[in-house]
């Protein structure tokens, strides 16, 4: 078995001190380690995660500065708390609460990359417009990254207000630029796993879960006037729908 865990954490970037104590994090969050229950010992770890004992040593000591775990003198290492079931994001359901949501998070903006390019439409999902900015960026909110998110907006828009659409977050922009409308609005989420490049920049082991949202908005005429293809931290996000009965 400890091949197999091996092999995940050597081709990610993240360290595997950092990757593992995401796994024991996890294990907390679920239940699987309660309250003051006993960590196995650093030989049991090593032997399932296939890690070096300072790596065992380095995850739960991030524990235990988090407050999870607590390493007592002669006895083994107990946990002492629980991770928080907050989630940054909640995924909603009209324009109006998306973006009030982004204006509530007020999350750090680090841009990655920016560049004029054409958006990966698929055939239905719009008109292009003549040119469009392109904007890669990672949003963390209390030093933690939480998506990493790829914009290709309308670059007459972009124009309009260049400083605000590199340093803010689009959305609240868009939604009260003077003279913008948006007449349709449609986002898909789907589940999947990190793969080597976020789960780097969102700090997760490799193949970690995460919500994946393509977000289109257009105008009256149809033209596709932003696209974001936005990858969230699985811990990071919360669906919540009211069913008919």
């Amino acid at each position: 078995m400890p091949a197999a865990a091996s092999t995940r954490f050597a081709e990610s970037a993240v360290p595997r001190y950092v990757q593992l104590a995401d796994l024991m994090r996890q294990r907390i969050a679920r239940g699987t380690w309660p309250h003051e229950h006993r960590l196995p010992s650093l030989e049991v770890l090593m032997g399932e995660f296939g890690v070096a004992r300072v790596t065992v040593r380095q995850a739960i000591d991030v524990l235990a500065r988090e407050g999870l775990v607590s390493p007592q003198q002669g006895r083994g290492t107990f946990v002492t708390g629980a991770p928080s079931r907050d989630r940054i994001i909640n995924v909603v359901t009209t324009l109006d609460e998306l973006a009030r949501v982004y204006e509530d998070t007020q999350p750090k903006i680090v841009n990655i990359d920016e560049s004029v390019g054409s958006p990966p439409l698929a055939a239905g999902e719009g008109t292009p417009a003549p040119g469009y900015t392109f904007m890669r960026r990672v949003h963390s909110r209390d030093g933690r990254p939480y998506c990493v998110i790829s914009i290709w907006l309308d670059e007459r828009i972009f124009r309009k207000s260049p400083a605000a659409f590199r340093s803010k977050t689009v959305i609240p922009l868009l939604k009260n630029m003077k003279g913008l409308r948006i007449a349709a609005a449609h986002q898909v989420l789907t589940i999947a796993s990190a793969d080597m490049e976020v789960a780097g920049l969102l700090q997760l082991p490799m193949n970690a879960p995460v919500a994946e949202v393509r977000r289109i908005f257009k105008d009256a005429a149809g033209t596709v006037i932003y696209l974001a293809d936005v990858t969230y931290r699985g811990d990071a996000i919360r669906l919540e729908m009211d069913l008919q009965p």
